[in-house]
């Protein structure tokens, strides 16, 4: 007998080839550079340099031409510029949600869990007497048969009302989402890369839905001086524009999408690191970079109230230290009476990959 046996270990090996270990760097430097495929490669060539990243037997070249032949990037057709594909804007995705959230088990039917039992989607141990109006994909047929056995016999075998058994399921909350993204120019201001992280928590829960919990809605919202809604497919290419912070508009924007959908659960999901700081009145702007103006505060927390009555939870994750925001951010919340976690931007994935797993409200439609 052989026994086992134990070779050199060499770090970077288990199980990835040369062209695997690039592409985790070349998607984290296409959403530093929002998309930009020619400035994703200059910087994988520099660090190629300083670092050594790729072989002498397969060199950046070799990788660009690979990602090419998997149709991770294409050229025009005058080989003048180089862009994403859609299989590399999934790409990010993926890997954004690896990175954030860890390899979550892909399912067919992915719900939130509910402390009520009936007529849902994942089996439970309970077993009970079948009740008019319970579907036949509940019914336990091998107890039903047994049963009957039981109560009529081998000879005269049939099988009644009365014999069937069903499974009792949990019944699993549809869950509508609005993701709000802070793209002022605060979110880049005094050297500090803020939008990249947000960034990549968009793209990491907008795949966890998508593969996890397909019955669920996310949409996202940015908002700078006003708010509109980009699709999860532009996510990669968002950029911080010199823009104020109306949160007002965002949280109308979120407030009409949500109105619209079909289900008992809703909540915005508010990303932002400065105070509001903008106003839109009619075709002009009202804004004041200078502390906490009293007249878009108010309006803001006017909307907080709104949603909190719409029945609409608010949870900001706010990426700032100041106290006198932190302050704000506490009335904020306590109007709508939804939460606040004042992250870190390593940290910011963690906490709203748990708020939106654990957070359960008990209202079911």
């Amino acid at each position: 007998m052989i026994g086992t046996r134990f070779t050199e270990f060499i770090p970077g090996s288990e199980g990835k080839n040369e062209f695997d270990n690039l592409l985790k760097i070349f998607l984290h430097l296409l959403t530093i550079t929002s998309g930009d495929v020619s400035e994703a490669l200059n910087w994988l060539n520099q660090l190629d340099q300083q670092y050594k990243l790729a072989s002498d037997k397969y060199g950046i070249g070799d990788f660009i031409q690979e990602l090419k032949d998997k149709n991770y990037i294409e050229e025009n057709e005058n080989n003048l510029t180089i862009h994403i594909t859609p299989k590399g804007e999934q790409s990010i995705r993926k890997q954004s949600l690896e990175e954030i959230f860890g390899k979550l088990k892909k399912t067919i039917r992915g719900n939130h869990r509910t402390t009520f039992s009936g007529t849902g989607d994942e089996q439970t141990s309970e077993k009970r007497e079948f009740l008019f109006g319970d579907s036949l994909e509940q019914i336990d047929m091998t107890d039903s048969i047994k049963n009957a056995q039981i109560n009529h016999g081998i000879e005269s075998f049939m099988l009644t009302e009365d014999d069937l058994e069903v499974e009792e399921r949990d019944l699993k909350a549809i869950t509508s989402t609005v993701l709000m993204i802070d793209i002022s120019h605060s979110m880049i201001l005094y050297g500090e890369d803020r939008i990249t992280p947000a960034k990549k928590v968009a793209m990491a829960l907008s795949e966890l839905i998508t593969t996890k919990y397909p019955k669920d809605t996310l949409d996202i919202i940015v908002f700078g001086d006003d708010a509109w809604s980009i699709e999860i497919k532009d996510l990669p290419y968002l950029q911080v524009g010199p823009y104020h912070t109306n949160t007002v508009a965002g949280i109308e924007l979120a407030m009409d999408i949500l109105r619209r959908r079909k289900t008992g659960n809703k909540q915005i999901f508010m990303i932002t690191d400065g105070k509001p700081t903008c106003l839109k009145e009619g075709a002009k702007y009202y804004k004041n970079s200078y502390g906490l103006d009293r007249k878009i505060i108010n309006k803001t927390l006017d909307q907080a109230a709104k949603s909190r009555r719409m029945g609409i939870s608010i949870t900001t994750f706010m990426i700032a230290r100041d106290p006198y925001l932190q302050q704000f951010v506490r009335e904020f919340t306590k109007t709508n009476n939804g939460r606040a976690f004042y992250s870190s931007l390593t940290g910011l994935g963690d906490y709203i990959f748990e708020d939106y797993i654990r957070n359960r409200r008990k209202r079911v439609k």
